[in-house]
């Protein structure tokens, strides 16, 4: 019996490199380094879930999603600053890109939603199906998580 995909979406390896270790039995993984690759991963493979970092801070900023000019506006004329809001908040750019394209798989932000649960209810009633784990997620919760939203019923 095959294995669901798992994509993880991140800008460097730990996560792709840990899933492995902790999941290979139950997923096959491929890894995407930003949303255009995860776009055209999940434009050619049957992907079960997502699994999404929030941040990006080793991209290239011409690889992240967002209005630079636009934030920069936002953010009084500060570049360095409005460059700073776009990694920190890639994993969400990237979410809409993807429900942007059409793609209604399932993801799962690795990001700490605890002390911002209005945030992530605003995310998830846009987005759906979404969940989030901890950074601290211990390997039993994140393999429940992920093949609970591969089983349909997050």
């Amino acid at each position: 019996m095959s294995r669901p995909l798992l994509l993880v979406v991140e800008d460097g390896t730990e996560y792709t490199s840990t899933l492995r270790r902790f999941l290979a039995e139950h997923f096959d993984l491929l890894r995407a380094g930003d949303a255009a690759e995860a776009l055209e991963a999940l434009g050619t493979r049957a992907v079960a879930v997502v699994f999404l970092d929030m941040r990006f801070d080793r991209v290239p900023v011409e690889r992240l999603l967002g209005d630079l000019d636009e934030l920069t506006t936002r953010f009084n004329g500060d570049p360095e600053r409005a460059r700073r809001f776009m990694e920190d908040n890639q994993g969400a750019y990237v979410l809409t890109a993807l429900r942007a394209a059409g793609h209604r798989t399932p993801v799962v932000f690795s990001y700490d939603f605890d002390a911002e649960p209005r945030r992530f209810k605003n995310l998830e009633r846009l987005h759906a199906p979404l969940g989030y784990l901890r950074d601290n997620a211990s390997p039993e919760q994140i393999r429940e998580t992920l093949l609970r939203f591969t089983s349909g019923t997050p």
